[in-house]
């Protein structure tokens, strides 16, 4: 699922808290990033209006519809699709030729030995 930046800031709120009423939503976005509560909420309808966001009431209860890691997904192979052409192993060229420490190697090499088993 397509989402916009100003989207992506509403659903990183609820993806660390899980359901969240809408008032906690704006006061975390307004430490964050210095939004009003307007803004917020307006937000907030677009998402509900795509069905990434699910309202319940009683006080404006916002409930994820799609996963942090559905998302990740999505926008990865947009990623793939538009800027190699959707070939995973020139995306994968691409990213081992960035510096990666002992530590991201090693993380790198246990997921790929879970794959193939």
């Amino acid at each position: 699922m397509k989402l916009f930046e100003s989207e992506q800031h509403v659903m990183e709120v609820i993806w660390e808290e899980g359901e969240v009423p809408a008032k906690e939503i704006v006061k975390v976005l307004k430490e964050r990033i210095g939004w009003n509560k307007n803004t917020t909420y307006t937000v907030i309808k677009k998402c509900i209006e795509k069905n990434a966001i699910q309202r319940t009431e009683p006080g404006f209860m916002c409930k994820p519809l799609i996963a942090r890691e559905e998302f990740q997904s999505y926008e990865l192979n947009e990623l793939i699709t538009k800027t190699f052409n959707g070939s995973k192993s020139q995306f994968l060229s691409a990213f081992f030729e960035e510096n990666l420490s002992e530590k991201e190697i090693a993380e790198i090499e246990a997921m790929i030995h879970k794959k193939v088993k």
